[in-house]
């Protein structure tokens, strides 16, 4: 009697692992996601963060949370230094008349550039702390890590090394205009002709500005660099 019953146990257990198997679609996911990646993002050259259509959502399902933290990151990022080139300009002199009555000016632009790497290197941490946190197998997490590399780390550190450099150049603009106002007996502007009555004052105005057309060129350099990697150039 015993017997007879053992088929409905087994069919009962059955069944239920026959629909857990049928509902799974996380492989199929996975491999749509990592495609995704390896050919919109990590085979294209600059930084390229697509928006996913509905139909791709659908398709990646719970990796498109995976996919937020990259996009997430890059929105951030671009309301941060959209500024950028704004304060660049502000900040660029043109003569010696220029540093001197454009102090304050840059001063401001010092300002804004500190607070913009204050808050790219915000943006960049909770974004690593969400990278850390998610859950990948290994094939998936091979490709998106490059994935991640390309458009969060990279141009995040790449921002970081180029705010530093630009506000040397604004340090060496304020030393010149600092140096100018406390040797204003010896230094005669007019327009773009300057006259040192003294030889000191003279050669060491001299260094001042070959330092600041030393940094300007490291930000040219620079400059040149973001546009490669935000670029692909």
């Amino acid at each position: 009697m015993n017997v007879s019953f053992r088929p409905h146990w087994l069919l009962a257990l059955a069944l239920p692992l026959a629909l857990i198997a049928c509902g799974n679609d996380e492989p199929e996911q996975r491999t749509a996601f990592t495609k995704f990646l390896q050919t919109r993002i990590v085979d294209k050259p600059g930084v390229h963060v697509p928006r996913l259509t509905a139909d791709e959502s659908k398709a990646f399902g719970e990796y498109t949370t995976h996919y937020a933290v990259i996009t997430d990151f890059n929105g951030g990022m671009d309301a941060v230094v959209k500024p950028l080139g704004d304060l660049v300009q502000k900040g660029a002199v043109r003569s010696l008349s220029d540093v001197i009555s454009r102090r304050d000016d840059i001063k401001g632009v010092q300002s804004g550039l500190n607070d913009m790497g204050a808050q790219l290197q915000q943006q960049r941490a909770k974004a690593d702390s969400a990278h850390a946190q998610l859950k990948q197998p290994e094939d998936l997490k091979a490709v998106y890590d490059k994935a991640y590399d390309k458009t969060v780390s990279v141009p995040a550190n790449t921002f970081l090394e180029v705010l530093p450099q630009i506000n040397s150049t604004l340090d060496s603009s304020l030393k010149v205009a600092d140096y100018v106002n406390a040797h204003k007996a010896q230094i005669e502007i007019n327009g773009p002709v300057v006259k040192v009555q003294d030889p000191k004052v003279q050669a060491e105005l001299n260094a001042l500005l070959q330092d600041l057309n030393v940094q300007a060129k490291t930000v040219q350099q620079a400059q040149v660099r973001l546009q490669a990697v935000m670029l692909g150039r």
